[in-house]
């Protein structure tokens, strides 16, 4: 089934996600809006609000089975089903997402990555062969791709995403350093900035520097 809801509950599902994960694996059986907010930083309210766009998950005044909450949580997400993504940029940031982040635990299956350095063409990563760029395009038109990665040089990002786009993939991963999200129609496209996240912790930690001056 799927829900048309908002895009600030979409993205604090898979942080409901990854904390039920956790507390399943420390044994945690049940919990309930409000035990579930305190180890979040949320409130019961907003707990139980975001759930009931679901149908609530769980049962009055028994609160929630963490095991089936997940599962739920999961299946919104369409975890069911897997994906398939492609790295365009083999270079260290793209290695290193091949070799550390877990594609499959987030319901994707990593099929191949792209480069232009002869030095990787060929090679394979934790069973992820490295193709030449040149034959990205072939790839694209032969394969199922559902999601690009891109971890290539800004200067060539834009090229990338319009390249995928035109041969059927539907998602972009983008770690380039610039936003990439005109004229490629419906295609879905998240933009990471890293540089976000040490900015905010940078704000604190100069705020708090002058709270002790």
């Amino acid at each position: 089934m799927r829900y048309k809801i908002s895009a600030n509950v979409i993205k604090r599902l898979p942080r409901y996600l990854r904390r039920l994960t956790l507390m399943e694996r420390q044994g945690v059986e049940r919990t309930s809006s409000g035990d579930l907010g305190e180890r979040m930083g949320l409130t019961a309210s907003q707990i139980r609000q975001d759930f009931n766009c679901f149908g609530g998950f769980g049962q009055q005044g028994y609160g929630y089975r963490v095991c089936d909450l997940k599962n739920g949580i999961s299946s919104v997400l369409g975890l069911e089903r897997t994906l398939t993504a492609v790295v365009i940029g083999a270079g260290n940031l793209g290695r290193a997402l091949m070799a550390n982040f877990n594609f499959a635990e987030c319901g994707f299956e990593l099929i191949a990555a792209f480069d232009t350095d002869p030095r990787l063409v060929g090679t394979e990563l934790h069973g992820t062969k490295i193709l030449d760029a040149a034959a990205l395009e072939e790839y694209l038109s032969s394969h199922r791709v559902d999601a690009a990665v891109l971890t290539l040089p800004k200067r060539h990002a834009r090229e990338a995403a319009l390249t995928a786009c035109r041969w059927g993939v539907r998602g972009i991963w983008n770690f380039t350093g610039i936003d990439i999200d005109a004229d490629l129609g419906d295609t879905v496209v998240e933009n990471v900035h890293l540089s976000d996240s040490l900015l905010t912790m940078g704000y604190y930690l100069r705020g708090a520097n002058k709270e002790d001056t």
